[in-house]
């Protein structure tokens, strides 16, 4: 409905202004939305005539049955008559059912007749054949659009015409100034004269035929309005004081002709015709200082209108005419040299339209919910602020200073209002500091930067979203909510320009700052009053969470991207990051803002890329403040899942840990990187600290004192399970990764075996990952119980790997053999060592079996010979000259008799207490 009506305002407009179709489409444009904003829809108007239909349908029925009554004797109606069946034929009944008989009934029947009865019975259902009761639909209540109701309602033609004939005199003054040969001033008299008969006799008739009497009131004054502004204008007249005197008294006249009959349409029609009036008349030429002297006196009116009537319908018509020509003009004529005889103009338009709201809200500040015209109040400052912003254009820190000068006019407004009128106007004072604030925040980057303007759009629009949703206004969150997207879009577009040298006092970073400060408010809004905002607006509400933190995030790192040093922006960008996540988990609890949550848990992942990034730069996290951020990163990593714990438990339960992880290597790289400065030796000493810090860890948390602390008491599986697993088998692997890559020279310490820091390590990891083991399988975590055949096998499997290990070691540094897997395994020496060796653990092995009654046990033992024994015939016969061949041959033989004499078959159950007392 509101597009079509601006559609036809477009077409009528561009028709009317002829050369000046453009502004006269932007006119008519903005007439035909305020004309069709609140039209009704189709549905309701024919359910309303419907209704009235029915109603007169009874009327007329109860008017027949008196006349009836009448002619049957002339008595007094003490009963109802019924009427006869064929008062009320078939056809007429089926009449009344199919059409729509409104505008024949209110012309026909006689509104002032009255019967000489005695006293009025009561009306009698219409029954005919075949036809059940009708019932009377009850009138609903409802606010109809005053100037749709004035054209439609009551004498739609004569009120149409009077439209048609306001036009046809425009036509007419303007085809006389280009052809007529008569006189001007005789023509222009002989309309004046028509005009004011036409408000005579409008007023002579308010009483009888009030619908009538308004619309030629109506059209009187439009012709006024005409004519005055023509003869001073076009004609030359009258001087431009009588000219505006005479103006003055129309607008007074319209005035009071729509106080006194209370006629809304009447005081839109006559305003409306003012401010037609100049543009219907123009020819292209003239003086601006006219132009907007004259819709000053316009707007006077109407502040006169609202001091008397709270008519919004006025005001927005007077706002859009005055700033949408105003901006028109401003458009294609203003130069600095006009500066002056315009700046005060918009001051003053500026300051008419604030005071009407204002007016409007007193008038209903009687109402149970009072309400505040959103339009006005947040759409003056925005128009009129861009329209200063480019008056001022030429002028240094000039929106600067218009932005503090609205600042402090709408804060001091905001207090004074407060004071006068309390709780009264609450929201209206509110609405006046949240400008206040608005502005305020706007004055301090445009002195630095004048590239904000999309900046304002984000404040501006997160204003209007405040004060639609205090309203219940879906329109008006609408616009505000698509404002925050197009001011992003339009910083886009310009964010190739320059960029101040002052760090965060600069237009990017503050225009990046005000775009997410508004995204933000309105998502925070939104979310704390989900109960009554539409599930489509809950889904904008995530969508401008995700945008102002990546507005926020964006300025932020450039800013450091410009003013850091480049080995300090990791480190900077960290805390930046983290403590900006932080201050979203501070806001979801003081706000309300449920949503706010879900940013804070990007610590962890910003930490985690953090760390990476500083790893494959090969830089170690303390350097460059990371000896300050990293504390700080992980003190609120813990803050946050502290302060949000009860919420996400299965992400909680996560991130507990993963920080763990992430712990467990930033720690590791640190220490690595420390114990290499200080020992300077060989790597040896650095790789150990990536067993050193998990098996800490695993041994801290798994300890009956770490698990009683928050925050493994409360989360105690995610530590002791999900936690700890990745770190035991890191370190397990880590085992492995030693033994065959680490010569273990712990340079300048001397070489011993199991002496030496890798092989106290390994020692260590092997004892915490046993104690975790059983921790675990004690608290059934992981349904460890039933898994004792597989654990003891895997750590079987990596002490073998490991004593191996020391044993090449050893070699390594003892006997001179190169730390070389290919070279080793040639060498006869490791061979005969491997061999005995290996013996060894199969005696003692097999033994220990035998004592334990583990049969398992002793078949691996046994296992683990047979591999010596094929060895020796496969890879240590190759050389029997060599005197560690003989060795290997002559030592594993004994080892296998001690082994025949202690454990000579595999033990059993059934066995076991022999074996035990044996």
């Amino acid at each position: 409905m509101w597009f079509g009506g601006m559609l036809v305002g477009v077409v009528l407009g561009a028709a009317i202004g002829h050369d000046m179709w453009a502004l006269g489409a932007a006119v008519g444009a903005v007439m035909g939305w305020l004309v069709s904003i609140k039209t009704r829809d189709p549905a309701t108007m024919f359910k309303e005539l419907s209704d009235r239909v029915n109603k007169l349908s009874a009327e007329l029925t109860d008017m027949k049955r008196r006349l009836h009554a009448m002619e049957a004797g002339g008595r007094a109606i003490a009963d109802p008559v019924p009427l006869p069946e064929d008062d009320m034929p078939e056809a007429t009944a089926s009449a009344f059912d199919d059409q729509d008989l409104s505008g024949t009934f209110e012309s026909s029947v006689p509104t002032q007749w009255s019967l000489p009865i005695a006293s009025a019975p009561p009306v009698v259902p219409m029954k005919s054949k075949g036809y059940a009761e009708r019932p009377v639909a009850a009138h609903t209540e409802s606010t109809p659009n005053p100037v749709i109701q004035w054209l439609l309602g009551g004498n739609t033609v004569v009120r149409v015409g009077v439209v048609i004939l306001f036009f046809g005199v425009s036509f007419l003054l303007k085809y006389a100034y280009e052809h007529s040969h008569v006189p001007i001033s005789v023509r222009l008299t002989g309309v004046a004269i028509g005009a004011i008969a036409l408000l005579v006799f409008g007023w002579r008739l308010r009483e009888r035929r009030a619908g009538y009497a308004l619309t030629i009131q109506g059209g009187g004054i439009g012709v006024l309005y005409l004519n005055i502004f023509a003869a001073f204008r076009l004609y030359d007249l009258i001087p431009a004081t009588p000219a505006f005197a005479l103006l003055i008294a129309v607008t007074g006249i319209s005035a009071l002709l729509a106080i006194l009959q209370d006629s809304l349409a009447l005081a839109a029609f006559g305003v409306s015709g003012g401010f037609l009036a100049p543009l219907l008349t123009s020819t292209g030429q003239g003086s601006h200082v006219m132009l907007f002297s004259y819709y000053l006196i316009l707007s006077l009116g109407i502040l006169a209108i609202s001091w008397h009537k709270a008519w919004r319908i006025l005001n927005l018509l007077g706002f859009g005419f005055t700033f949408v020509i105003g901006g028109i003009w401003g458009a294609k004529f203003y130069g600095p040299e006009f500066f002056a005889s315009t700046e005060p103009f918009l001051v003053l338009f500026f300051l008419l339209y604030v005071a009407i709201p204002i007016l409007f809200a007193r008038r209903q500040s009687g109402e149970a919910k009072p309400y505040v015209d959103g339009t006005l109040v947040i759409g003056v400052p925005l128009v009129a602020f861009g329209l200063q912003s480019g008056l001022v254009k030429d002028f240094e820190y000039g929106a600067a200073w218009s932005a503090f000068a609205l600042a402090a006019f709408y804060i001091l407004l905001a207090s004074a209002l407060w004071r006068e009128t309390k709780a009264r106007l609450r929201l209206l004072s509110e609405a006046f500091l949240a400008l206040g604030v608005c502005f305020a925040t706007l004055a301090i980057p445009l002195a630095f930067d004048g590239r904000l303007t999309s900046a304002a759009w984000a404040l501006e629009g997160a204003a209007i979203v405040w004060i639609g949703m205090r309203q219940q206004r879906l329109l008006a969150r609408s616009f505000g909510l698509a404002l925050q997207f197009l001011a992003g879009i339009a910083f886009l577009g310009d964010v190739d320009k320059g960029y101040a040298t002052t760090p965060l006092l600069n237009g990017f970073f503050l225009g990046c700052a005000f775009i997410a400060i508004g995204g933000l408010f309105c998502s925070a809004y939104l979310d704390r009053r989900r109960e009554t905002a539409k599930p489509w607006e809950q889904v904008v509400s995530g969508l401008l969470l995700a945008w102002g933190a990546l507005w926020w995030t964006g300025g932020g790192l450039h800013e450091i991207e410009r003013h850091i040093l480049v080995e300090f922006r990791p480190t900077v960008a960290l805390l930046f990051l983290v403590v900006s996540a932080a201050i979203f988990s501070l806001l979801s609890g003081s706000l309300s803002w449920q949503r706010a949550r879900w940013p804070a848990y990007a610590i962890l992942p910003l930490g985690a890329l953090c760390a990476w990034q500083a790893f494959l730069q090969q830089s170690h996290p303390a350097a460059y403040l990371g000896f300050a951020a990293w504390p700080a990163t992980f003190a609120l990593h813990l803050w946050v899942l502290r302060r949000q714990e009860g919420n996400d438990a299965k992400l909680q339960y996560w991130l507990h840990a993963a920080g763990l992880w992430l712990f467990a290597f930033v720690a590791s790289r640190e220490l690595g990187w420390q114990i290499d400065q200080a020992v300077d030796g060989k790597p040896v000493w650095p790789l150990i600290a990536w067993a050193m810090i998990p098996g800490a860890l695993l041994a801290l948390i798994t300890s009956s004192r770490g698990r009683a602390a928050w925050p493994v008491a409360t989360n105690t599986e995610s530590y002791l399970l999900a936690g700890a697993l990745p770190l035991a088998i890191f370190i397990g692997v880590w085992t492995v990764f030693a033994n065959f890559t680490s010569k273990g020279d712990p340079a300048p310490l001397p070489y011993f075996p199991f002496l030496n820091p890798l092989d106290l390590a390994q020692g260590l990891v092997f004892l915490t990952l046993a104690y975790w083991l059983t921790v675990i399988r004690r608290l059934d975590y992981g349904n460890m119980r039933g898994e004792t055949t597989s654990i003891y096998a895997l750590f079987g499997g990596a002490a073998f790997i490991w004593a191996n290990g020391i044993l090449l070691r050893t070699l390594h540094h003892w006997a001179g053999v190169p730390f070389q897997l290919d070279i080793m395994l040639r060498s006869v020496l490791v061979q005969a060592a491997f061999s005995l060796f290996w013996t060894l653990l199969a005696l003692a092995i097999m033994v220990t079996a035998t004592m334990r009654a583990w049969r398992n046990l002793w078949i691996t033992g046994a296992v683990l010979m047979a591999v010596v024994v094929a060895k020796l015939f496969l890879v240590d016969l190759s050389d029997v000259g060599g005197i560690e061949r003989i060795v290997s041959f002559m030592g594993v033989g004994i080892l296998m008799l001690v082994v025949g004499y202690f454990s000579p078959v595999p033990p059993s159950a059934i066995t076991k207490e022999q074996a035990d007392a044996s």
